[in-house]
């Protein structure tokens, strides 16, 4: 039996996309093997891979000028790989931080440049976002880093900061197809697929051209932007089960009405959770309205106390892993692509029931 899964990666996959998985593992498209078990380099798996980056033009509206790249190392890599890609050791980036995935990427960035911090949400123990007044923005600065949405603390930014000339790198790894983006807004989008896109061991990134073929002397060639794009994202044996799923992820969203239809349904299932946390008065979310997450929403129970019967009673009921991230604790509740309006309603009813027993 399925359950409804709201971990925050890896993630509950459609099940459209699982049955096909399934039927297809052990004779893909009729060659009597698993798709696991065939050539990176074969005209199957080429054809398979190019497809794949086609869909993901085609949602995203990806310009021809951007390279697409699917890579190992997951986003975390890419907090080395970026200022080994696009800056020089004696430049200087901006970050902002607001979270636990933007301070790693500024410590890992620390490695290899000078970083300054262009806001910091600490004060509000990063349960806001910076105004794009509050950055305080480098001038010639390599660029600038920001993570539009934090997994952890369910913060999320309201708008595209404005940079200039600068280019504007983004963590989207839970944000990625969720809705429409304005990609050339972006020098440099990069995520982890373990959220909206497939299992975790792949990584997408976009990136435009002009960016490309600036490594630093002594960047590894298998981190070196411009030599996996050269070779179609196999200098070296890719992920090539998860970029299959990937491809697979990216024709179920063309079939169900693209990143417009998407934005849809993911605010219409956040804006059911967070009305249900809000009129409680027994479940509350830490989170600034103006900067709340739509894929990631944290709350509290009133008598923490209770939280492990909160979580065992949910089990129960089918609706799983809702316990939050070690470091902040209470509940998290995932609400990626793959979570169906239908799951976040079994939630919310779930939730309005434990609390009358127990309010």
């Amino acid at each position: 039996m399925r359950v409804f899964n709201f971990a925050a990666g890896p993630a509950m996959l459609p099940t459209e996309v699982l049955e096909q998985v399934g039927e297809e593992l052990l004779d893909w498209h009729g060659g009597g093997m698993s798709v696991m078990e065939i050539s990176h380099r074969s005209k199957a798996f080429v054809g398979l891979a190019q497809e794949a980056e086609s869909d993901l033009r085609e949602l995203m509206g990806i310009p021809s000028s951007y390279r697409v790249l699917f890579l190992q190392g997951g986003a975390s890599g890419q907090f080395s790989f970026i200022p080994m890609n696009i800056a020089t050791a004696d430049s200087t980036a901006d970050y902002v931080n607001t979270g636990v995935w933007s301070k790693k990427a500024i410590g890992e960035a620390k490695r290899y440049l000078k970083v300054n911090v262009a806001a910091d949400c600490a004060a509000s123990n990063y349960t806001t976002t910076p105004t794009q007044d509050e950055l305080k923005l480098t001038p010639g600065a390599a660029y600038v880093h920001y993570t539009p949405n934090e997994t952890i603390g369910g913060v999320e930014f309201p708008y595209v900061p404005a940079t200039g000339d600068v280019p504007l790198v983004a963590d989207m790894s839970s944000t990625i197809l969720s809705r429409p983006v304005d990609v050339p807004a972006f020098g440099l989008i990069y995520a982890g697929a373990q959220k909206n896109i497939g299992p975790s061991g792949l990584t997408v990134v976009i990136v435009r051209d002009d960016l490309v073929g600036k490594a630093r002397p002594g960047t590894p060639q298998v981190f070196d932007y411009k030599a996996m794009a050269d070779d179609g994202s196999m200098l070296n044996t890719p992920p090539t089960f998860g970029w299959y799923i990937a491809g697979l992820v990216f024709k179920w969203l063309k079939r169900n009405g693209g990143l417009a239809a998407m934005a849809e349904r993911n605010r219409a299932k956040a804006s059911l959770l967070y009305s249900a946390i809000d009129a409680s008065g027994f479940y509350a979310n830490p989170v600034a309205p103006v900067a709340r997450s739509w894929m990631n929403v944290p709350f509290t129970l009133s008598r923490p106390e209770l939280d492990k019967t909160f979580l065992a009673e949910a089990a129960k009921a089918g609706l799983t892993n809702l316990e939050g991230h070690r470091s902040v604790g209470g509940m998290r509740a995932s609400i990626y692509n793959a979570m169906p309006l239908a799951g976040v309603q079994a939630l919310v009813d779930f939730m309005g029931d434990f609390a009358r027993r127990n309010g």
